[in-house]
């Protein structure tokens, strides 16, 4: 699916963000209101975990509001990086629901609480499964075309529940036809085990921005192609290439090199010429060229 550009980014995502909010919480009041019937930790984990998704989709609606505002006196960068500080919360917001579920399962295990009507639990979570599943991929779609880190977050928030639904299910079925009711805080401790490794994985992801870590080799080798492969005959060379990312934007800079002689009305020419390069190469960036003669 092709890429969007800029000017239709921020209705997009902000309607994206909307719908995985409807989504998150109709998914909750139904999990709540089976975990309440069959008195299944592995179903309320399920809820607990459905509820830290609503609230790290209502971040992510709030973050790419916010981060599509231009730039002002406060901000001259731009709020691009209230995608990625939104990405970080939803990721330590995950691991929060993680801590949560294996204090209560861990319970449960010793005290060996029964389960009733699990037939109702077992249907309510088959139907979040495939709800999630549809509007993960959605979103992961969304996050693509928009170069959103709030929304692929809060797709890898639903695709993890679907997929702790699915292992919920299943261990709910095992106690069905079994009767061991240990099953029920075992399976939520396995599901517990994922929710912490999707949380890590987006937090890592979105710390590394908010420190700068510059861009993948890939695309840094895109800037240089670009560079490279430009005909100016005054070009003659390029250094101290940097770049970092925030939000759906990369900031690129550099210092060119042009020939002895080469006019100051040329070399501003030829660099503009570059800079509309490299945007078209790589998406979302903001380039900044220092001039310099060659040496």
């Amino acid at each position: 699916m092709a890429a969007i550009g800029p000017a239709a980014q921020a209705p997009r995502k902000t309607r994206v963000a909307a719908v995985s909010i409807a989504s998150n919480a109709i998914l909750i009041a139904l999990k709540l209101a089976a975990g309440v019937i069959t008195g299944s930790i592995a179903i309320l984990t399920e809820a607990i975990h459905s509820g830290v998704d609503l609230v790290a989709s209502v971040i992510a609606y709030v973050s790419v509001r916010k981060a599509d505002e231009p730039a002002d006196a406060d901000h001259p960068y731009g709020h691009a990086k209230v995608e990625n500080l939104a990405a970080a919360i939803e990721g330590m917001l995950i691991l929060l629901g993680a801590g949560i579920i294996i204090f209560e399962s861990v319970r449960r295990l010793v005290e060996a609480v029964p389960v009733d009507s699990l037939w109702l639990g077992i249907a309510v979570l088959g139907l979040s499964a495939v709800t999630n599943a549809f509007v993960s991929t959605y979103l992961y779609r969304q996050a693509r075309r928009t170069d959103s880190p709030a929304l692929e977050g809060d797709a890898a928030h639903l695709r993890t529940d679907a997929l702790t639904s699915i292992g919920v299910l299943v261990g709910l079925v095992l106690v069905e036809t079994t009767g061991v009711y240990q099953l029920d805080p075992a399976t939520a401790l396995v599901v517990a085990g994922a929710i912490i490794f999707a949380g890590a994985r987006i937090l890592s992801r979105s710390s590394r921005v908010l420190v700068d870590e510059a861009l993948p080799e890939d695309e840094l080798a895109t800037v240089r192609a670009a560079i490279e492969a430009h005909g100016a005959p005054e070009l003659t060379g390029f250094h101290k290439l940097r770049a970092r990312r925030a939000g759906s934007r990369r900031y690129i800079d550099l210092h060119v090199q042009f020939r002895p002689g080469t006019t100051l009305e040329r070399a501003h020419d030829v660099s503009h010429e570059l800079q509309h390069e490299i945007r078209t190469r790589v998406r979302g960036a903001d380039v900044l060229m220092h001039l310099e003669p060659e040496q």
